[in-house]
C-alpha cells in the first residue's frame, strides 16, 4: 500500500513597529496597550547592560510603571542585565539563564519576555523565547540605531557558535517592536553612527532617493542632529519591513538581498574577534562590494565615488586589517553555507538597484581591498 497525504496550510503574521519616546513613563500607554490581554500576564524583562549603565533608574521605571498598568501586567521576577554585544551571543550560559528563568518563574506562551537592548541582546533573547515552550511571547524594545532601523523590526534570532555567527537561530515574529527614541541619546558616537549602514545598504539596493536623502542629511547625522536621525530609522525600518512581508520571509531560498555588504561583514567581525562592530563591518562590506561592483564594470566610477564619499562622511573607515589576506575570502564560503544552495551574493547593477550574482573573482576581491586601504589611508575620517 502507499499512500500520500499532503498537507498545506498558511498562517498570517501582522505585528506592530511603534516609534515613541519614554515608553516607562505612565503617561505613555503605548507599551502597556500592546501588553493588554484583558486580564493581568507575566512579563519578563532582559536588558543589555549597556543600556542599564547607561540609564540607571531603569529597573527603577520598568517597576514604577508596572504598578501603573498593574491590571494589564506584572513583573515576575528582577529584570536579567546581560551583556551587550556578540559576548552576549558568544556564551551559551547567558541564553540559558533565561530559559531557565522561563521554568523558575512559570513564564509560558501567555506570558511576554521584553528584550530591552540593541541587536545582539535582541537576537539571543529571542532565541530563547523562541526555544522556551516552543516560543514564548516576545516584545522587543531596539535601543541602538541599528536594532531600531533593520535588526530589531524583522523575525530572525540567534546566537554564534562554532566560531560562525548566527549559527543557532530561528525565524520568530516578535509580538511587538517598540522603537524608543530617548535611548538614542545616550550612545556613543560608534553606536550612534553604526547602524546608518544598513539604511545605505537598503537605499543602494532599493530606492536611489533614499540614497540621495542619506548624502544630504549624513553631515547632519554624524552631527548627531535627531531630527534626521529619526527620519532615516523610520525610513529605513519601513524598507525592511517591506521586503520581510515579500516572497521569502523566512529565507527558503538562497537569495539575500538584504545582506548586500554582509559575506565580508560577518567574517570581519569574527577575524577581528568583534572588535569592529556590526555597523561598522557592514560599512567596509558595502565599500568592498560597491568597490567590486566598480572594477567588474556594473557601476561608473562617479558612482562609486559618492558611494564612499557617503561612507566617509558619516565618519566610517574604509579598511581593517582583517580585511587583508585569504583568511575573508573563506567568509564567501561561510555566507553560502549558513543558507545553502548556491553561492547568491548581491552587487549594485546601478545607484538604487542591486543584482544577484553567483560567483565572485578573488583576484578583484583582493584588488579591491587594496583601493579601499589606499583610500582610507589618503582620507583619513575625521568622526
Amino acid at each position: 500500500m502507499n499512500t500520500l497525504i499532503k498537507q498545506r496550510f498558511s498562517v498570517p503574521f501582522e505585528y506592530p513597529v511603534c516609534f515613541t519616546e519614554n515608553i516607562f513613563d505612565p503617561s505613555n500607554r503605548s507599551f502597556a496597550a500592546l501588553l493588554d490581554q484583558g486580564k493581568q500576564v507575566k512579563a519578563y524583562f532582559v536588558i543589555d547592560s549597556g543600556v542599564a549603565d547607561s540609564h540607571p533608574d531603569l529597573i527603577q521605571k520598568i517597576q514604577e510603571y508596572a504598578k501603573a498598568y498593574e491590571s494589564i501586567f506584572y513583573v515576575c521576577a528582577e529584570p536579567l542585565v546581560v551583556p551587550g554585544g556578540e559576548a552576549c551571543k558568544n556564551d551559551p550560559s547567558v541564553y540559558e539563564k533565561i530559559v531557565e528563568a522561563t521554568h523558575i518563574h512559570g513564564i509560558d506562551r501567555h506570558s511576554y519576555i521584553v528584550a530591552i537592548g540593541g541587536g545582539a541582546v535582541l537576537d539571543m533573547v529571542g532565541f530563547a523565547a523562541a526555544i522556551s515552550h516552543r516560543g514564548i511571547r516576545l516584545v522587543r524594545v531596539p535601543t541602538t540605531v541599528l536594532s531600531q532601523n533593520d535588526s530589531g523590526v524583522g523575525v530572525k534570532n540567534s546566537v554564534n557558535a562554532f566560531g560562525k555567527k548566527n549559527y543557532l537561530g530561528t525565524f520568530t515574529v516578535p509580538v511587538a517592536v517598540i522603537n524608543d527614541f530617548e535611548f538614542l541619546k545616550t550612545l556613543d558616537d560608534r553606536d550612534w553612527r553604526s547602524g546608518i549602514s544598513e539604511a545605505i545598504k537598503v537605499a543602494l539596493i532599493k530606492d536611489l532617493s533614499f540614497f540621495e536623502w542619506l548624502e544630504d542629511n549624513a553631515l547632519a547625522m554624524a552631527d548627531r542632529q535627531m531630527k534626521p536621525m529619526q527620519e532615516q530609522i523610520v525610513r529605513s525600518a519601513q524598507m525592511h519591513l517591506d521586503h520581510i512581508a515579500g516572497k521569502d520571509p523566512f529565507e527558503f531560498g538562497s537569495s539575500r538581498p538584504l545582506d548586500f555588504g554582509h559575506w565580508a561583514a560577518h567574517k570581519l567581525e569574527h577575524l577581528s574577534d568583534y572588535r569592529v562592530r556590526h555597523g561598522e563591518a557592514v560599512a567596509l562590506g558595502i565599500a568592498l562590494d560597491s568597490t567590486y561592483s566598480y572594477l567588474k564594470g556594473m557601476i561608473s566610477k562617479q558612482d562609486l565615488d559618492r558611494v564612499i564619499a557617503l561612507i566617509q562622511n558619516l565618519g566610517f573607515e574604509l579598511y581593517q586589517p582583517e580585511l587583508s589576506g585569504e583568511n575573508l575570502l573563506k567568509g564567501l564560503k561561510e555566507f553560502q553555507e549558513h543558507l545553502g544552495g548556491q553561492l547568491t551574493i548581491m552587487l549594485l547593477e546601478k545607484l538604487g538597484k542591486g543584482v544577484e550574482v553567483h560567483e565572485m573573482d578573488h583576484e578583484l576581491i583582493l584588488k579591491a581591498i587594496g583601493m579601499l586601504q589606499e583610500w582610507n589611508a589618503l582620507a583619513p575620517t575625521k568622526h
